[in-house]
């Protein structure tokens, strides 16, 4: 299929990567979403970072991640073409145990990592600290310099402008129900030859099979600004888990640190709670404890798109409609494999092998 009518229903980092792609591919794209560019994506931390979220029984999931991964220096390299540089670190990841039962649990995962192929370098608190010198009292950790990260927000600005500049069109409606060939808003009909649906956490209203594996997952971030008394932001992404949450910190390059994120089931609840801001301050202040100086500038929730195997779906539902949601806390690092899948449904081909365990069928075949 090309040069056809294509709906990308859903304006987050995945339907927009879906649609600049599609768009400069020759489809004509039409985006179905009230505020492109806003959403779960807008408030995201920015990882890409497939290694340092790694667990045993996963593996599906790394793959994918992986590949992805492999993909991003070309995506971003491309968009900053079409759209405007958005914002690409790879400057890695550390990730660090505060105690005992952190490190042992690092020791988990640097196993886990080795066993199936993958090298990390797992160092002393020492040495982290060299490193990153305001770092707290921590125990040791891992270095994972693979992992790259990206400013969310120039990310989506990015995207946005290269969909409009290959032709692609914005409705500025939210779906209400996708059938095969239209979507239909609460003002108009959208005629099309394939639908794409990308709404994150609300694809589950949209499609009967989705609705059995997506939900949202809440999750409260901060931005954060370092005065000039205070020591700068880390130069990488620093991650941790204390007492059992797990908690990141990714610079930015204009100055500011990104700091997240609870998780937790609270439906469509898009509000800050102050015990969410309290955990994520008192968290971070023991990996960094300058954090407590800075200057808090935003407070935000997002809804993540949530699946049961942390897989998301990615391929056909039947009668032209595909899926590409449910990513999880991965829609930012899995946005130019899931867009390079797709365009190769639209267009006939098989899609990257990595991509296949995403198939939505697993839902109807109890793979889920």
């Amino acid at each position: 299929m090309s040069n056809h009518h294509v709906a990308v229903v859903g304006g987050g980092v995945i339907g927009l990567s879906v649609a600049w792609r599609a768009a400069a591919a020759g489809h004509r794209v039409t985006v179905v979403d009230p505020a492109p560019g806003r959403g779960a994506s807008w408030v995201a931390g920015g990882m890409l970072a497939p290694l340092a979220e790694a667990w045993p029984g996963e593996e599906a999931a790394l793959a994918l991640g992986e590949e992805s991964l492999n993909r991003w220096p070309e995506f971003a390299q491309a968009l900053a073409a079409d759209g405007g540089n958005p914002g690409l670190s790879q400057a890695g990841t550390v990730v660090v145990a505060l105690d005992r039962a952190d490190a042992d649990q690092l020791d988990i995962q640097a196993a886990y990592l080795r066993s199936v192929g993958r090298e990390v370098e797992q160092v002393t608190g020492r040495s982290l600290r060299s490193l990153e010198p305001g770092l707290g009292a921590v125990r040791g950790g891992l270095l994972v310099p693979g992992d790259l990260a990206v400013d969310n927000r120039k990310l989506l600005r990015s995207l946005e402008t290269a969909a409009l500049r290959h032709g692609a069109e914005f409705t500025g409606d939210r779906a209400v129900a996708v059938q095969p060939g239209c979507v239909r808003t609460a003002h108009c009909e959208v005629r099309c030859d394939a639908v794409v649906v990308a709404a994150g956490a609300r694809s589950a209203e949209l499609h009967p099979v989705l609705a059995r594996g997506v939900r949202p997952l809440k999750g409260e971030i901060l931005r954060l600004r370092a005065r000039r008394t205070s020591l700068p932001p880390p130069t990488r992404t620093v991650r941790a888990v204390v007492e059992g949450r797990p908690v990141y910190l990714v610079p930015r390059e204009d100055g500011e640190l990104v700091l997240g994120a609870t998780q937790y089931e609270a439906g469509f609840d898009e509000t800050v709670s102050a015990k969410g801001v309290r955990e994520l301050i008192e968290a971070a202040e023991r990996i960094f404890p300058s954090v407590g100086e800075y200057e808090l500038t935003e407070t935000a929730a997002g809804l993540r798109s949530a699946s049961a195997d942390t897989l998301p779906f990615i391929g056909d539902l039947g009668d032209g409609v595909l899926a590409a949601t449910g990513h999880h806390r991965n829609g930012l690092l899995m946005a130019p494999v899931t867009a390079d899948a797709v365009l190769a449904w639209l267009a006939g081909e098989k899609p990257p092998e990595e991509a296949l365990a995403a198939d939505p069928a697993r839902l109807e075949t109890g793979g889920v």
